[in-house]
C-alpha cells in the first residue's frame, strides 16, 4: 500500500484532507431548495465508494500483507467493528452538521461543530496513542479554540442589529461537535491495537458504517426533521440528476480527505493528523466569505475578527506540526 515516508509528505496529505473536509459542503450549497436529508443519501454512498476505490488502488499498491483485502482477512474482528462503529457515530454527527449548515450557514456551523470535535477528538486520541509533544499539541489546540471564538465574534459583529443566529441551529452544531469528536478514538483503537487495520481498511469500514447508519438516523430525520416538514423518499427520485451528482461528488471529496488523513496518521499519529485536518473550518469560512458571500456588507470590526481568526488558525497549524518534531 502507499504510505508517506517523510513528515513533509504526511503534512501535505493532512493539509489536503483539511481542504477536502472544509470544501465538501459546497456541493450541498450548490443545490437549490433541496432537503439535506435527501442530499445525504448520495453523499453517504459517495464516501463509501471513493474509499473502496482508493483501497483497491493506493491501498493495494505492491500487494503483500498490508494490501487492502489481505489486511481485511488478517485484522482483528473487533478492530473492523470499532472502525465501523466510528463511522456510524460520524454519520449522525455529520448529518447534524449539514443540518446546521442549512440553518446557520457554513461560516458559523463549521467552527462550532468542528471546534468542539477538535478538542475532544485530539485529547481522546492522544490518550490512546501519545505521539508528539503534548505541550505544543495543547498550545496548537488552544490557538484553534481562539480562532473559533474569533469567528463567533466576527459573525456576531456582522449580525449586529440584524436577525439573530438561530438558537436551534447552534444547538444542532454543538451536538454534532460532541459526536464528531467521539469517532476519532475508535479509529485510533482500530489502527493501534492488536492485529491492526491499515488506513485504507479503516476508511472502508468507517464509511461502510456511515452508509449503514443512513438507514437508521437519516430515515428518522426524514419523518421527524429538525427543520421543515417531513419529506418522502419519493422526493429523492424526483430530484434532478445534477443534485444526485453533487451529493456523490461531496461524498467523494470528503472521502478523499478522510483517506489522506488516515494515511498521514500512520506516520505522525492520529492525534496530530486529526488536529491538522480539523482546521477545516478555516477552509469552510473562506468558501463562506468569498464564494457564498456570507459576510457581504461586513463592517470593519467583523473583518478584523475574521483576519485575526485566520492568523490564529495558521499559528495553530504551525504549533501542531511542530508537535511532531518536538
Amino acid at each position: 500500500m502507499f504510505v508517506p515516508t517523510t513528515f513533509h509528505a504526511a503534512l501535505l496529505m493532512t493539509v489536503l484532507s483539511t481542504i477536502c473536509w472544509g470544501s465538501f459542503a459546497n456541493t450541498f450549497k450548490g443545490t437549490k431548495n433541496y432537503r439535506f436529508e435527501l442530499y445525504y443519501w448520495d453523499y453517504g454512498l459517495g464516501i463509501f465508494l471513493i474509499s473502496v476505490v482508493l483501497a483497491l488502488t493506493m491501498g493495494s499498491y505492491a500487494g503483500g500483507p498490508t494490501a487492502f483485502l489481505a489486511n481485511v482477512r488478517a485484522a482483528d474482528g473487533i478492530n473492523l467493528f470499532y472502525a465501523a462503529l466510528g463511522g456510524f457515530i460520524f454519520n449522525i454527527a455529520n448529518t447534524l452538521l449539514v443540518a446546521g449548515i442549512e440553518i446557520v450557514g457554513l461560516a458559523i456551523a463549521f467552527p462550532v461543530s468542528i471546534g468542539i470535535a477538535l478538542v475532544e477528538g485530539v485529547v481522546l486520541s492522544y490518550a490512546l496513542q501519545p505521539r508528539g509533544n503534548p505541550v505544543l499539541l495543547a498550545l496548537g489546540i488552544g490557538m484553534a479554540v481562539v480562532a473559533l471564538v474569533l469567528i463567533g465574534k466576527a459573525y456576531g459583529a456582522l449580525r449586529s442589529g440584524s436577525d439573530s443566529v438561530s438558537r436551534r441551529g447552534v444547538v444542532v452544531c454543538v451536538i454534532s461537535g460532541f459526536l464528531m469528536g467521539i469517532f476519532a478514538p475508535f479509529v485510533t483503537r482500530a489502527m493501534t491495537r492488536g492485529a491492526t487495520l491499515t488506513p485504507y481498511t479503516t476508511a472502508v469500514c468507517l464509511t461502510a458504517g456511515a452508509f449503514v447508519g443512513l438507514f437508521c438516523f437519516n430515515t428518522i430525520l426524514m419523518r421527524k426533521p429538525i427543520t421543515g416538514a417531513p419529506v418522502a423518499m419519493a422526493e429523492y427520485f424526483r430530484a434532478p440528476a445534477a443534485y444526485h451528482g453533487l451529493g456523490l461528488l461531496g461524498g467523494a471529496i470528503w472521502g478523499c480527505g478522510t483517506v489522506f488523513n488516515f494515511v498521514a496518521a500512520s506516520l505522525v499519529g492520529v492525534a496530530i493528523s486529526y488536529a491538522i485536518g480539523q482546521a477545516s473550518p478555516m477552509v469552510a469560512c473562506l468558501w463562506g466569505v468569498f464564494a457564498w458571500k456570507e459576510f457581504r456588507g461586513a463592517n470593519a470590526k467583523a473583518k478584523g475578527y475574521l483576519a485575526a481568526m485566520f492568523a490564529a488558525y495558521v499559528l495553530a497549524l504551525v504549533l501542531i506540526a511542530r508537535a511532531y518534531a518536538g
